[in-house]
């Protein structure tokens, strides 16, 4: 684990991966250290940011090098169940490429239970963690110009729901209709790192 300096308001703890990331993020969030203003989880980074009149970064970067990660087994943050309507236009497909035809595809993506590692791409998108591995499936070749918003969908080793109407390169294998950004709501994004989340075939 390494600590670099962005800035004088930031450190960036550099990990060995998702799961370091979200235990340091637990470790962190509940309380969090004195001074801390913001933790920004990543792929395989940590972002925290702080105020320097009430810590000075050499006292804080001691702080997190003594932080020990919360084992991802104890983690128990909210959980969160999404119904889908699996009939997204890379369902079929996802079925042939995997073997598993459309219900396994749907059968294996609604046994998991998923984890937010980390928020990105657009305001209420969130990177989840937990897709079996069967269903890790490369980015489509040529992206779409148009996702809907609510589109639930598979790249690589995560899984998503698009939040907004947008292009994307993700395999898609299904809707909901549930809200996941609400300016109106407090915090307006519905997935949060932490969050775990479950996803239920609606009717």
């Amino acid at each position: 684990m390494n600590i670099l300096q962005c800035g004088d308001q930031a450190l960036l703890i550099d990990t060995d991966g998702i799961d370091t990331v979200l235990g340091l993020y637990s470790a962190l969030s509940d309380p969090r250290p004195e001074g801390v203003t913001e933790l920004v989880p990543a792929a395989r980074t940590l972002l925290v940011r702080f105020d320097p009149t009430v810590i000075p970064a050499e006292d804080l970067a001691e702080v997190l090098a003594g932080t020990e990660p919360v084992p991802a087994q104890t983690m128990r943050g909210e959980l969160i169940e999404i119904p889908v309507y699996y009939d997204g236009a890379d369902l079929a497909e996802a079925g042939r490429h995997t073997g598993l035809g459309r219900d396994g595809v749907v059968e294996l993506h609604t046994a998991a239970e998923y984890t937010v590692a980390f928020g990105g791409f657009a305001p209420g998108f969130g990177y989840l963690t937990g897709l079996d591995p069967k269903l890790h499936l490369p980015r489509r070749a040529t992206p779409r110009t148009h996702v809907p918003a609510g589109t639930v969908a598979i790249a690589g080793e995560f899984t998503g729901i698009y939040p907004w109407p947008s292009p994307g390169g993700w395999q898609l294998l299904g809707r909901t209709e549930v809200s996941l950004w609400d300016p109106a709501r407090h915090p307006p994004a519905l997935l949060r790192p932490g969050t775990r989340v479950r996803f239920r075939e609606a009717r």
